[in-house]
């Protein structure tokens, strides 16, 4: 069976810093592991830092292209 590709994306808002608990780093590597686990060929890792209460995320528009295009299954995050 053919492993899913997917996008590994992780976020961590710029507006205030407490009110995320999880830094990059520790939601990489949790990602990393639930995509081993579940046996998803990670294709990609994209880190974003900023906002989502406002809208125009572009990198995680441009992760939503590569889907359309079909570069990947769809997203880890």
């Amino acid at each position: 069976m053919e492993k899913q590709k997917y996008i590994l994306y992780a976020r961590k808002s710029t507006d205030v810093e407490d009110k995320q608990v999880l830094s990059i780093e520790v939601q990489v590597t949790e990602l990393r592991a639930f995509a081993k686990n579940e046996n998803l060929e990670i294709i990609d890792e994209v880190i974003e830092k900023k906002s989502a209460k406002n809208p125009g995320r572009v990198i995680f528009g441009e992760i939503l292209k590569r889907i359309e295009r079909g570069e990947a299954n769809g997203i880890v995050s």
